[in-house]
């Protein structure tokens, strides 16, 4: 089957980030009533959302900035000002599809490029072969294995992809199974590969509004070049298809062997989000 080639206007973009910044937000809030600090905070800005979930948490951004109007130096003084108080900096994943005035405001007001990330997306077709290569079983992963799923997850994270730009961000152990515990509450469907008897791989797929969220993918070391990857993404693209998603979304840094992969399997790179970042006055860096 030939893959179809995916165009990626305004429009899809503005879909593409609004889904981005709902799982954010329900991730961010059940950080919140598991932290029970009172230190998170969710604010609503021009279409997007400020989000502070819990200290070190990947959640701690701004988000679908660019398709709602331009921010205002009042809103945006509010945003610094609680990141502040949290100790944080302000991280804005910019798309380049966006209002270029929203660039321009925040290079204004002291924020520095640090890094980009690509978003690729696959037009998803009427249905998929999802059979597995031999001695490899995918299936769905219940409540009742997380711990193991998040421990193969974590394992995968730990051994990171080293091709390509490196990613500016690292998080410990902790922080990164916290963080997986806080975004299950977004319905994110998770998988397992099961291989030699054990679990040797897991992945996330949540739909919403058409758009199929492959949210991460590992391989446990030990059992990595025997095709689980492909078998993961196979059997998530048939289940995006039956729920009736159009378009399949995955977030990479630039040049990474994560990029290369999924261009082989049939994504197009449709746009960059630029980091932009404000760190608190007290910061020295």
């Amino acid at each position: 089957m030939n893959q179809r080639s995916l165009f990626c206007d305004v429009g899809l973009a503005e879909r593409i980030e609004r889904v981005e910044r709902d799982l954010i937000e329900i991730s961010a809030r059940a950080a919140h009533r598991r932290t029970g600090d009172g230190r998170g905070f969710v604010i609503p800005v021009a279409g997007g959302l400020a989000s502070f979930a819990a200290d070190d948490s990947p959640f701690n951004k701004v988000v679908g900035l660019g398709f709602g109007g331009v921010p205002t130096a009042k809103e945006l003084t509010e945003i610094e000002d609680a990141y502040a108080g949290c100790g944080a900096p302000v991280q804005v994943e910019l798309p380049h599809l966006a209002d270029p005035e929203i660039g321009m405001l925040l290079t204004d007001r002291g924020y520095r490029l640090e890094s980009f990330e690509n978003v690729l997306g696959i037009a998803i077709e009427d249905r998929y072969d999802a059979t597995a290569p031999d001695g490899i079983v995918i299936r769905p992963s219940g409540d009742d294995e997380f711990e193991s799923w998040l421990e193969v997850m974590a394992d995968a994270v730990a051994t990171p992809d080293t091709q390509g730009v490196a990613w500016r961000e690292e998080f410990p152990r902790d922080v990164y199974l916290a963080a997986e515990r806080d975004a299950a509450a977004a319905d994110i469907a998770r998988y397992v590969a099961i291989r030699d008897d054990s679990i040797a791989g897991g992945a996330g797929l949540r739909t919403a509004e058409g758009i199929a969220q492959f949210a991460g993918a590992g391989t446990a070391p030990a059992h990595r070049r025997h095709g689980i990857q492909s078998a993961l993404l196979s059997a998530r693209l048939a289940d995006a298809a039956a729920a009736g998603c159009d378009v399949g979304v995955i977030t990479t840094q630039p040049a990474s062997k994560s990029q290369q992969n999924a261009q082989r399997s049939g994504f197009d790179l449709l746009y960059t989000r630029a980091v932009l970042v404000k760190h608190p006055p007290s910061h020295r860096g």
